[in-house]
């Protein structure tokens, strides 16, 4: 069995792509679960069984197409025929080339093309580290495509409405533009191979089945990426597309040393799903003999496995072939599988790290009692989700990809585990500090019978630099203080700064005992650390109380042309602007890092997919923090109090 992930921009036709490649040799056969971003298709041709894995658009779903690169034989990417929309198919050629998969690319929708090919290829080769060769060019009429010449055989196809293409004799209009283009395609294959090399220097003319071995091999050690070009919606190119997929992408033994390094595995996790009343499925593919329900796997046992109808019951896997792991909760995706243990795949397979954060507010104490296992379970199939607690609230934090991945794990929470919850934003971790020093004298004294409590403070409470946080010191004499009640007065003191004036966490802060008074019957570590935290505690509101807001090193992931529109949005969310660097590792991006306030993540959140077309992300980092003053300051305090009522 033959696997290969075709993937690309929203748009793109690339399900049309798959499902007409699928359909060259009768009916396929599609499986998905509702909300699943991945759709697998199931069909055979020239007797041969493949699966076709479609991935929904969107970088969002980058996660998802890693997965299922860490066991497919090839990837396709599925592209517009528009030199402007090149950009969209970047996240997608990086991915690749992180990935190693042997990659095709298809210009889809040649019937609708504006701009020449070369352009486009031309624009596409500026998001990728290999070369990308055109191994057709098109023959045109006027305006419209109307057939295509292969470089290597040099036959001529014209398309066929719904219909194989048919083979016609090379247009002499087109004949200079196909010995230009295949010369260009024997130049990049011949840095591959001497012989070649040796042929075009003596000017001999190599044989057909040469250039095509040359293809296989240039393609299965990911050097190149070969262009094709059709119409899937009009099945124009999709035969040859297909036949090039068979004869050049590798199988499943040199799959099997490119994602495990040569160090081997009996399987991999290509993808995860919730489905009801089943619970958790895995699909895995056999990498090696030795993949059959009952036996080990993962560190476990393989309990039981089905086709992907998810109803046909499978025994075994030979090499190559996917089904889905049932009842085996111990395997999760993105993971290679010998007997005794896992290991994940690399980085790339996880997508980009997360950065919508979300509250998760349960409906009821039921949903309460049931989400944390919900999310759990959850985290184990979703690439991208990251759980967390917000330390002010104790509620539940989500880390997610985007908008569309939330709703698609609110979704699943109740459809899936009957945990119904609210979305509410996380807010940023406001703290204040004070802008003078003060001198405070406070006596703890309070008697109702018995043994009273006295204690009797003085203190100089002072701002400290930025970052400093909390510090104490004691400089009393004559021990007018007892030494063993001066911790309890450092303890009062940090107890004071939980929350200041302004109604927040109290940061950098020096705190001085001086002087003081004790009794001694009455004094007692409870009443110096009463009277510690009550004297911070009027300190501070005395002392000017400043508000500071977290500001975030932010670092984010563009294509090059994006970076003017950047500096646009980091400078109308109040930001500043660190500076830009062209990407060494992914040609065409840039690496622009930038201050923000945190407060500002959710604006970022709506704001970069409209500045990158849907093509950025980012990362964030706390770095200081620094005042706030004015309206700004001011709205904020009041909605803390408000909250606080």
């Amino acid at each position: 069995m033959r696997c290969f992930v075709v993937m690309g921009p929203s748009q793109s036709g690339k399900t049309t792509l798959i499902e007409a490649m699928a359909g060259l040799e009768g009916q396929p056969v599609r499986h998905a679960e509702s909300e699943d971003p991945l759709t697998t298709v199931s069909f055979t041709y020239l007797g041969e069984p493949w699966v076709g894995i479609d991935i929904a658009g969107g970088p969002e779903n980058l996660g998802f197409a890693g997965q299922a690169l860490g066991g497919a034989d090839a990837a396709i990417i599925c592209v517009p025929a528009e030199a402007g929309a090149a950009v969209l198919a970047a996240p997608y050629i990086r991915l690749v080339e992180e990935a190693g998969t042997p990659c095709l690319l298809f210009i889809n929708r040649m019937d609708e093309a504006k701009d020449r090919v070369r352009d486009i290829a031309s624009a596409l080769q500026g998001f990728a580290r290999h070369a990308l060769v055109l191994r057709q060019v098109p023959i045109r009429e006027g305006d419209k495509v109307v057939g295509a010449v292969d470089l290597i055989s040099e036959r001529a196809w014209e398309y066929q409405e719904g219909q194989p293409s048919k083979l016609v004799g090379l247009p002499e209009a087109a004949l200079d533009r196909e010995q230009e283009a295949r010369a260009e395609l024997l130049e990049h294959l011949a840095d591959f191979d001497d012989h070649l090399l040796e042929e075009l220097i003596e000017d001999k003319a190599p044989p057909t089945e040469e250039l095509f071995e040359i293809t296989r091999k240039v393609l299965a050690e990911n050097r190149v990426m070969p262009v094709f070009l059709g119409a899937a919606s009009h099945m124009n190119g999709v035969n040859r597309l297909m036949k090039a997929l068979r004869h050049e992408a590798p199988g499943v033994e040199i799959t099997r040393e490119r994602v495990t390094g040569g160090e081997g595995a009996l399987a991999v996790g290509l993808h995860g799903a919730m489905r009801k009343h089943v619970g958790k499925t895995v699909m895995i593919r056999a990498l090696d003999e030795g993949v059959s329900a009952g036996k080990p796997l993962g560190g476990g046992t393989l309990s039981s496995m089905t086709a992907l109808d998810g109803k046909t019951p499978l025994e075994r896997l030979a090499p190559g072939e996917i089904g889905l792991a049932v009842k085996s909760d111990h395997l999760n995706p993105g993971h290679l599988f010998d007997a005794e243990g896992a290991r994940p795949l690399p980085a790339w397979s996880r997508g980009h790290p997360p950065s919508l954060a979300r509250l998760l507010l349960p409906e009821s104490d039921k949903d309460e009692a049931r989400l944390s296992a919900a999310l759990a379970r959850l985290a184990e199939i979703e690439p991208g989700l990251e759980l967390g607690t917000d330390q002010a609230t104790g509620h539940t934090v989500v880390r997610l990809q985007g908008p569309m991945h939330l709703r698609r794990v609110l979704t699943l929470l109740d459809k899936e585990f009957g945990v119904r919850v609210r979305e509410a934003p996380v807010g940023a971790s406001y703290r204040e500090t004070i802008s003078r020093p003060v001198a405070k004298h406070y006596r703890h004294r309070k008697q109702s019978g018995g043994a009273g409590q006295f204690a009797d403070v003085v203190l100089e409470v002072r701002p400290a630099p930025r970052g400093a946080g909390f510090s104490f010191d004691e400089v009393v004499k004559g021990g007018a203080v007892p030494r063993n009640y001066i911790p309890a007065v450092e303890q009062g003191a940090r107890d004071a700064l939980a929350e200041g004036p302004l109604g927040f966490p109290v940061i950098d802060i020096s705190v001085t005992l001086t002087d003081g008074k004790s009794h001694s019957v009455d004094s007692s570590d409870f009443a110096f650390r009463t009277a510690g935290r009550m004297g911070v505690k009027e300190a501070l509101a005395e002392a000017g109380p400043v508000l500071l807001q977290p500001i975030d090193r932010v670092t984010f992931h563009i294509p090059s042309q994006f970076s003017g529109a950047l500096v646009q949005l980091v400078s109308s969310l109040k930001g500043q602007v660190l500076g830009f660097d062209a990407n060494p590792d992914a040609p065409g991006w840039d690496i622009f890092n930038a201050l923000i306030p945190a407060a500002a993540h959710d604006e970022i959140d709506r704001a970069l997919g409209g500045a990158t077309q849907g093509t950025g992300w980012y990362e964030a980092e706390f770095d200081h923090y620094e005042e706030l003053h004015g309206r700004a300051a001011e709205a904020v305090t009041r909605a803390r109090a408000e909250a606080q009522a």
